[in-house]
């Protein structure tokens, strides 16, 4: 049997766990998906300790992911964005991965939304980091807004063709823009939005981070005007799918996985 898992603090209530072992059951593979929970100043020495264990593969979320990157080979996107959240043991050295961003173009899109043209990504902590380098990837414009400009600008001069901006901009950013994606908590623990719905636009595919709710007052505001929306599961799931396939070398099972998922929530 193989054993694949999850390594954060807290862990708890996390989904993965239902959704990969959902993957596993579809395809009939024996393996089982587990959670860790070290404390937060042993993210690397658990790393080794996964590996040593003969652990197949971790997901990784807060607060070890540049722990992870420090502790792994990071491939090149991984190394860009600075962060790791998947590692794939395999036969010799662990190699680290940040699925978040593929998670992102893939829950785009799943519902159609075009990848070109210009991109407004909300928030340029970690998840910003990881969309913005996403869709720069696959031939965006990417436009960053963050409340502290300053950490825009700095995100937007390591990605290709990238501009930083306040929040105070989006009205401006957002009416010729394709694609926008929030990866800022607002809206999850209060009925908030960090996009002004006067600047939403029909033409708009949106997606927000946040699946608790998942149906969030941004986007709740952009089906109202027209815009193809995305909840934040979505890109949760293909964030998890995409560990899935490196892991196993197998097509994951999106359909039973996405439902595990959603049952979840």
């Amino acid at each position: 049997m193989d054993v694949y898992g999850l390594i954060g603090n807290p862990v708890g209530h996390s989904l993965s766990p239902p959704m990969h072992e959902a993957g596993y059951e579809a395809l009939g593979i024996d393996a089982k998906y587990v959670t860790f929970e070290p404390d937060a100043d042993e993210g690397a020495a658990a790393v080794e300790a996964a590996d040593r264990l003969g652990v197949a593969g971790l997901n990784v979320t807060i607060p070890f992911k540049q722990d992870a990157l420090d502790a792994v080979s990071p491939d090149p996107l991984a190394e860009r964005i600075g962060a790791v959240n998947t590692i794939d043991f395999g036969d010799g050295t662990p190699t680290g991965y940040n699925t978040d961003a593929v998670g992102a173009v893939r829950a785009l899109e799943h519902h159609g939304v075009e990848r070109s043209g210009t991109a407004v990504v909300v928030g340029a902590g970690g998840a910003g980091r990881a969309v913005a380098f996403g869709l720069a990837d696959e031939g965006m414009t990417v436009r960053v807004a963050n409340r502290t400009e300053s950490k825009a600008r700095d995100l937007a001069e390591e990605v290709p063709d990238a501009s930083g901006h306040g929040l105070d901009e989006l009205g401006e950013l957002l009416a010729d823009a394709d694609v926008l994606v929030n990866c800022t908590s607002v809206g999850m623990d209060e009925d908030e939005t960090p996009v002004p719905a006067e600047a939403l636009h029909g033409e708009l595919g949106v997606l927000d981070a946040v699946y608790s709710p998942l149906s969030t007052r941004l986007l709740r505001d952009a089906a109202e005007v027209g815009a193809t929306t995305v909840d934040g599961a979505w890109m949760l799931l293909y964030q998890g799918v995409e560990a899935f396939e490196l892991w196993t070398g197998e097509d994951a099972p999106v359909d039973p996985m996405n439902d595990a998922l959603r049952a979840g929530l």
